[in-house]
């Protein structure tokens, strides 16, 4: 540990955050991770690491274990778009919540940089591709709670001198995402589906159109993002602005790739999903030499074998709880149909 800078990073059990970890080790840094479960796996979580079981919201325990952290990069999130309009307190409470008692603890303790991640999300219905210069008009609790965390972190940052920058990623995919999740990641969903013998159930027509990202490509933005001067202060989005295609196809490419020959399941639409998204990778591009490195074919056909590998799951309902229910509730929630 001697000599060594410290990062902490939240939600090293997830997805995105135990990538990070790897990343950051290669890096010789000596990294702190903190998780509480709700949204990982426990084998995500790297052994080279100094790990505490703490629930962002603790502003107390997380006092206690920020001496001496350089840069934070704040990746928890309950990350359930959908979900948030039938668990708005859930969601805002793990979302706003946890992320101002993360800004708090870091200015309270000195850092130097605070990185966090948002959404696209943040951008609701607006003209495609978004830019970082758009204004933010988020259209569900999950956006309204990434868009007010920002304002805080902006806020609190520049009140006490600390350097910011915020992510904006876009729909990652790749191994380590919970797949076991009924309530987000579609790609996972429904490779896991069809490895269970099951269809994929699409809400809507499908015709919604997204951009995915591959893991690695938002890791390589994410650790230039460490150091980097020039992107103090500086709203970023992490993703590619190539493939942008709709539910439908992601289906058809997840049948090809897992080999099930199951016809979608559709079902109504849910409340307040945009229709289409992607952003520009311009700025990206300009202050992180983005590129885009793997297809949407291979990042999906590298989720599959993930899944495979680890082995198909039945969905796991217990760890978020529906807050609404009513006419407007996906059915396939409601029965837990997934």
């Amino acid at each position: 540990m001697k000599n060594k800078k410290k990062v902490l990073i939240t939600g090293v059990a997830g997805f995105l955050g135990s990538h990070l970890v790897d990343s950051l080790l290669k890096k010789n840094l000596y990294v702190i991770g903190i998780d509480n479960f709700i949204g990982g796996y426990e084998d995500n979580v790297s052994k080279n690491i100094e790990f505490h079981n703490i629930d962002c919201c603790d502003l107390k325990k997380l006092n206690s274990i920020m001496h001496g952290v350089e840069v934070v990069y704040h990746c928890a999130a309950t990350a359930h778009e959908g979900l948030s309009v039938f668990s708005p307190c859930e969601i805002t409470k793990n979302n706003f919540q946890a992320s101002v008692s993360v800004f708090s603890s870091s200015i309270n303790n000195g850092i130097k940089r605070i990185i966090f991640c948002s959404s696209m999300a943040r951008y609701g219905n607006q003209k495609i591709p978004f830019h970082e210069n758009q204004n933010t008009e988020p259209v569900d609790p999950y956006g309204i709670s990434k868009v007010a965390a920002e304002k805080v972190l902006i806020n609190l940052c520049d009140l006490n001198n600390i350097e910011w920058v915020i992510a904006v990623p876009h729909n990652i995919i790749g191994p380590r995402q919970k797949y076991d999740d009924p309530f987000r990641n579609v790609v996972s969903i429904m490779i896991n589906r069809m490895l269970l013998g099951k269809p994929p159930i699409i809400f809507g027509d499908g015709k919604q159109k997204r951009c995915f990202s591959y893991i690695d490509d938002c890791i390589f933005c994410l650790e230039r993002m460490l150091d980097s001067p020039e992107v103090n202060k500086q709203i970023i989005n992490i993703g590619p602005d190539e493939e942008f295609v709709s539910i439908n196809e992601i289906a058809k490419i997840c049948s090809n790739i897992t080999g099930s020959n199951l016809e979608p399941i559709y079902r109504k639409d849910r409340p307040k999903e945009v229709k289409e998204a992607t952003c520009s990778a311009d700025k990206a591009r300009k202050l992180l030499n983005y590129k885009t490195t793997t297809s949407l074919f291979k990042g999906i056909e590298e989720t599959f074998k993930y899944i495979k590998k680890r082995g198909a799951k039945e969905f796991d309902y217990s760890k978020l709880n529906l807050e609404i229910k009513n006419s407007l509730t996906p059915e396939v929630w409601l029965k837990k149909e997934l």
